[in-house]
């Protein structure tokens, strides 16, 4: 049997015990009539009893999900003593991969040797005991779950707090868990970082003029040393993100003026959705658009007039990556100005001022501080983008402020440096985590600024 199996027998008897408990409620102060004695409504009591039912069994599949493979192991190479007799870790690493292999069908059983056809079948044998077992168990400790619960439903149980303390843990346990995933990406990249930094200065990386992390076999090619000087992917992450933002903050602003303060509601209802529809574009298609359509166009426009256009060019990627982003910029922005009081408006009106003089004059100032928080947002979306920059800009490090040269950002190497087998003893793999916290870094810091402008001059309206 199948472990969705398991999990579908384990949800219905969670509903099973929700009716249950719910009518024992209800039968102990003798129907609905008498429902003003319960302490809570019969529903908090069939509620309490569904989660005692169906987390418990929930957290023993997946914890039997997490350790079976461990099991699994053990149990193979101590019914196969002939086979795993005498093989270093490496070998029996070796014979697990085939062994999993004939398991999950990728080879075919009569293509292995015996004693890898041997220990599949054991293992296939070992795992349908396995996920029976589990899931048994699983449904055992969810009906005694349950059962307790039914068995201590009674006017006076205060079901209603138990759920919602039940229910505080949980959110309780959700944020602990995105802190602890915060602080584990953090921790890990910090420490791939450091054993970079042992082997590059950090004065080379972050000041040096030149990217060329190829490493040689031999010392005497060239090369051989690499060089990770990051400066040009620093250049070319700012002059992209610059070029985005140049395309985006003003006409994602406009937009958003036009639909907050001039467009009537049919037309705001039509146009903002067919706006934000950009946001849900895959960046592939954006790349798509860019390396297709774009880029020779500007390529072809440049030779019309003299200039030698890059068929991959930071231009070509950041108009692409500028259109991508209006409509965040845009949904801020418009959120910021119809959250401006309709008060100060009708103030600066009855005052004598226009319409257009009330937007420069008293809605745009209201709202900048987060239109300001909501650009460096962007920026941090901007210089956050690796595809569009793979398919449109290239791969040359080129230290340059040309916008019609190729050039490469710091995304896009960390993808490069890790593609294929990677070992994590080398500057060359080690260099894309150095970049990872240098990028970090920076899009914390855009977003700390943000908060801190949206924080400092918000004004309260009353």
């Amino acid at each position: 049997m199948q472990t969705s199996s398991f999990i579908v027998m384990v949800l219905v008897l969670g509903a099973l015990a929700y009716r249950l408990a719910r009518r024992r409620a209800l039968a102990a102060v003798g129907g609905p009539s008498g429902i003003r004695q319960l302490h809570s409504l019969p529903g908090y009591y069939g509620l309490l009893a569904a989660i005692w039912c169906v987390f418990p069994a929930l957290a023993v599949l997946g914890a039997w999900q997490v350790l079976q493979e461990r099991v699994l192991v053990d149990l193979v190479l101590a019914h196969q003593p002939g086979a795993a007799a005498g093989l270093t870790d490496d070998q029996k690493g070796l014979l697990l991969n085939d062994v999993r292999n004939v398991v999950d069908g990728s080879v075919a059983a009569a293509d292995a040797p015996p004693q890898v056809q041997a220990a599949a079948a054991e293992w296939r044998r070992l795992e349908g005991i396995g996920r029976l077992a589990g899931g048994s168990l699983a449904l055992g400790v969810g009906l005694a779950g349950g059962l307790l619960v039914w068995r201590r439903v009674g006017p006076q149980m205060r079901a209603r707090n138990r759920v919602e303390r039940l229910v505080e843990l949980n959110l309780l346990l959700c944020s602990l868990l995105a802190i602890a995933t915060t602080i584990g990406i953090v921790v890990s990249v910090l420490y791939e970082a450091l054993q970079f930094f042992r082997m590059v200065p950090i004065g080379e990386f972050l000041f040096g003029l030149k990217w060329s992390p190829q490493m040689a076999i031999r010392a005497d090619q060239v090369g051989s040393s690499g060089a990770f000087g990051a400066v040009p992917l620093f250049l070319g992450t700012l002059l992209i993100s610059a070029i985005a933002m140049l395309i985006a903050v003003p006409i994602g602003l406009f937009s958003a003026i036009y639909l907050a303060e001039y467009a009537d509601r049919r037309v705001r209802a039509v146009t903002k959705p067919l706006l934000e529809l950009l946001a849900g574009v895959p960046t592939v298609v954006y790349g798509f658009f860019a390396a297709l359509t774009v880029g020779p166009l500007l390529r072809g426009a440049g030779q019309a007039v003299g200039l030698t256009v890059a068929s991959e060019s930071a231009l070509a990627a950041g108009l692409v990556m500028g259109i991508m982003i209006i409509p965040f910029v845009s949904s801020l922005a418009d959120d910021m100005i119809t959250a401006v009081p309709r008060s100060l408006r009708d103030g600066a009106y009855a005052l004598g001022a226009t319409r257009s003089e009330t937007i420069r004059q008293v809605v745009l100032p209201a709202a900048l501080p987060g239109i300001a928080g909501g650009v460096l947002l962007a920026v941090s979306r901007a210089i956050g983008e690796t595809m569009i920059v793979v398919m449109a800009a290239g791969l040359s490090a080129n230290l340059t402020v040309n916008p019609l040269q190729a050039v490469t950002t710091v995304t896009v190497q960390i993808v490069t440096l890790l593609v294929g087998d990677q070992e994590f003893d080398s500057p060359k793999t080690l260099a894309a985590f150095a970049l990872g916290l240098v990028l970090f870094v920076v899009t914390l810091g855009l977003n700390i600024v943000a908060l801190q402008i949206v924080r400092r001059y918000r004004e309260q309206y009353e």
